[in-house]
């Protein structure tokens, strides 16, 4: 789409085209009845559309008399809507579990779904309320939390600055006074809290917040030539290797949810796909010597 084309659309007329792009390439077609019931539009304005989106883009949609409606034409290429196989995947995933996502109407072909069942994690909606406004508000919070280091809960003043999720769980982020260091809350960890005064706190000084590590992967040697060009693709790999920039405060849970956190060479090459290729680099953030 030219910059000239879409300053002649209004918001309401590009979101309309981006339906219609999300239709006819996710679901293989799109009809005046799809515009009419989703969008609202009277069966005029549904043709008047369609017909304008292939007088601007010839060849991206065409009608197809035999099916009569509209299929993806050979020169398609989304001009009003981004189309990601990953975000997709997951608004699907969201919506099987019953989780609003915006413009779920717009998604037809739902297939049966189902992913891995973890615990249920004890989030208390006020906890989590007042850290979100202990980040916005950069102020001092008072918890009581649970470490796994200490037998009993412990009454701590930190200030949080961000949130981060591992795969698992939900963290703060924050300075511990207590400690007079950033690190990681687990935010069912905090039994109680309460918001204090403003926190003289810099966020840019959490070092392992702010620096990123570059982990490089690799298919695993022990691999068939065919098994590693299969986890290449599985990787989005180019060259046999792909590169993966996390946060130093995030590097631990990334190594274990890749299974690069002990000896890769230790487990079977179809158990283990993957290798670190600069493991010693990487482990040397960690203070560690490589696994």
């Amino acid at each position: 789409m030219t910059q000239d084309s879409a300053s002649k659309l209004n918001k309401w007329q590009l979101d309309r085209r981006a339906f219609i792009e999300h239709r006819v390439f996710w679901h293989g077609r799109v009809g005046l009845a799809d515009l009419t019931d989703i969008m609202g539009l009277s069966r005029a304005q549904s043709s008047k559309d369609l017909n304008a989106y292939i007088t601007d883009h010839p060849d991206h949609l065409f009608y197809d008399k035999t099916a009569r409606t509209y299929v993806l034409g050979s020169a398609f290429d989304a001009k009003y809507l981004k189309i990601d196989a990953s975000e997709y995947l997951s608004e699907l995933l969201a919506v099987s579990k019953g989780i609003p996502v915006p413009k779920s109407e717009w998604i037809v072909d739902l297939p049966d779904i189902i992913a891995p069942t973890l615990p249920a994690r004890g989030l208390d909606p006020f906890v989590i309320r007042t850290v979100l406004l202990a980040c916005a508000q950069k102020r001092k919070l008072a918890i009581t939390y649970q470490s796994m280091s200490s037998p009993d809960p412990t009454d701590r003043m930190i200030a949080p600055h961000a949130v981060a999720f591992d795969g698992f769980r939900w963290h703060a982020r924050a300075y511990c006074f207590n400690g007079s260091t950033f690190k990681d809350f687990v935010l069912s960890r905090i039994s109680d809290c309460g918001l204090e005064d403003v926190a003289d706190v810099d966020p840019s000084q959490d070092a392992d917040w702010v620096e990123h590590i570059t982990l490089r992967i690799s298919p695993h040697p022990g691999l068939s030539a065919n098994q590693r060009r299969i986890i290449e693709l599985d990787y989005g790999m180019t060259d046999g290797c792909a590169e993966m920039e996390v946060r130093k405060s995030l590097l631990f849970y990334n190594l274990k949810r890749l299974g690069l956190d002990t000896d890769p060479m230790a487990r079977r090459p179809q158990d283990q796909h993957i290798i670190l290729t600069n493991a010693d680099e990487v482990y040397a953030a960690l203070g560690r010597t490589a696994p």
